[in-house]
């Protein structure tokens, strides 16, 4: 018999129903991969079985987007149903510091996830969730902002850090005590996310689990029998031309042929995988809803350029396509049409409300005030047209100066705020962001600009300031010792 539900007040304010009977959530969050890094997503190099088969089983979505090109902000945007603008937590923690070669100087940004925000892990602990967070948190450096305090009844791995010092043992992770000497890291932290369902199956309470996963995050790190599968594979390949062209004067790789980097995807497949394998064996799998995503583009202009996010421009750390469009795959048993494909447009600030509709949990619209439930999508339907927006006043690492963006429909504008330049492109005709309509499109051009400014006024977005030091030779001097 189907319990009933019981409407209670929570200690956030919102509306609970408690139901021994609602689904499971399991969230998987990549770290880094590319909207082109699987086989269901183009991929012809890496290797994928698990989530080309969680892709068949469920929906997979092409316009799902991250809601900043770097860690930090997207991974507060899901815990909260915010815009990093609104937050303030703009740029990945503690973020890159001021340099005399900027134009341009960082606000002074939030280097935390406030506790006074209602997370998604607290609406569902309030709800009777089992709540489990496995792997990269990198939302405070202080302990006091861990997981353990944001509504997680069990964190392991999530701590300040925003890559391991070692995918092998030791990891020198703080609170992830070290296995033998040589153990990988995905392995391990698998591990634990499967103890973590066995005793929730056994304890017969719905369960969140979170498994924000370390990889495909540097340092590039691999086993070695995988290494050599995709050397192997590498060494097949046919003569594919150039395996790098120029863009904003930084190195893009046009090709995917990266061993270490073919083998990390591979190990974060197989993590995948063995979840789906345990979900079997616990009987959970009709009864689980899994959402798999990342948390910004493929690593494709620095940091060894592991990557290629083509057809998509560019990658982490930048404002086109290749830094915020990320792979998003939902199976929700019953929903979701298996092998079904979506082009609605959503983005990460979308989960929060998303997952409490689906658990039939009423919203919670003080707090995921940024974010609309794409449950019609799931079942087929559409989503009214509404404006995505973006907010970096920041120099990332990859090379991305501070902008701003926004779509609308088919139109995607980017704000440069060195000099306030847009350039605006028709995503539908031009995936790859090649034909800048700024000039041919003046009006569209100025209708996106005010609806942008419009929106940062709202969210309160801290804006860069001009840097008193700035000293273009420095910039000059650093390009010719990179040279050198």
């Amino acid at each position: 018999m189907r319990s009933i539900p019981i409407l209670l007040v929570s200690l956030w304010g919102c509306a609970t129903v408690l139901a021994a009977d609602r689904p499971n959530i399991v969230f998987i969050l990549a770290d880094d991969l590319g909207w082109a890094d699987t086989g269901c997503y183009g991929s012809t190099f890496y290797e994928t079985p698990n989530l080309d088969s969680l892709a068949k089983q469920g929906m997979r979505f092409t316009d799902a987007y991250a809601a900043c090109s770097v860690c930090s902000p997207t991974r507060a945007s899901i815990l909260t149903g915010k815009y990093p603008a609104r937050l303030h937590l703009t740029d990945w923690l503690n973020g890159r510091p001021d340099r005399p070669d900027q134009k341009l100087n960082r606000p002074n940004f939030q280097m935390f996830l406030p506790l006074e925000e209602v997370t998604l892990a607290e609406a569902l602990k309030d709800a009777g969730y089992q709540t489990a967070f496995i792997g990269k948190w990198h939302l405070g450096e202080s302990t006091n902002y861990w997981p353990e305090h944001q509504g997680f009844d069990l964190n392991i791995g999530g701590c300040g850090a925003g890559h391991p010092p070692s995918y092998f043992s030791p990891y020198h992770i703080p609170n992830l005590p070290d296995g033998p000497k040589g153990e990988y890291l995905n392995e391990r932290l698998t591990e634990e996310a499967l103890k973590f369902m066995d005793r929730a199956a056994r304890q017969k309470n719905p369960f969140l689990l979170y498994f924000a996963e370390y990889a495909v995050h540097t340092p590039l790190q691999a086993k070695p029998d995988a290494i050599e599968k995709y050397q192997a594979k590498a060494a097949k390949l046919a003569n594919l031309g150039p395996e790098f062209l120029t863009d904003h004067g930084h190195q893009v790789r046009r090709i995917q042929d990266h061993p270490v980097y073919g083998a990390m995807v591979e190990s974060l497949d197989d993590s995948v995988g063995r979840v789906l394998t345990k979900l079997k064996e616990l009987n959970l799998e009709t009864n689980t809803i899994i959402i798999f995503t990342s948390d910004n583009g493929g690593l494709s202009t620095a940091e060894g350029t592991p990557t290629s996010n083509l057809p998509l421009r560019a990658g982490k750390g930048w404002g086109y396509e290749g830094g915020v469009r990320e792979p998003l795959i939902v199976r929700w048993p019953g929903v979701t049409q298996p092998g079904s494909v979506n082009h609605g447009q959503v983005i990460s600030t979308d989960y929060y409300p998303t997952i409490l509709q689906m658990l039939g949990l009423p919203l919670c619209l003080a707090q995921h005030m940024d974010g609309v439930s794409i449950v019609p999508l799931f079942k087929g339907g559409a989503l009214p047209e509404r404006p995505l927006f973006w907010h970096y006043p920041h120099y990332s690492d990859q090379g991305g100066p501070p902008h701003g963006a926004v779509r609308l429909g088919d139109f995607k504008l980017i704000e440069w705020y060195e000099d306030m330049h847009v350039e605006l492109y028709d995503l539908k005709n031009d995936l790859g962001e090649q034909h800048d309509l700024a000039q041919e499109n003046p009006a569209k051009a100025a209708k996106l600009t005010a609806l942008l400014h419009d929106w940062r006024k709202q969210v309160d977005a801290q804006m860069p300031t001009p840097n008193p030091n700035y000293q273009p030779s420095a910039q000059k001097s650093a390009n010719e010792k990179k040279a050198g």
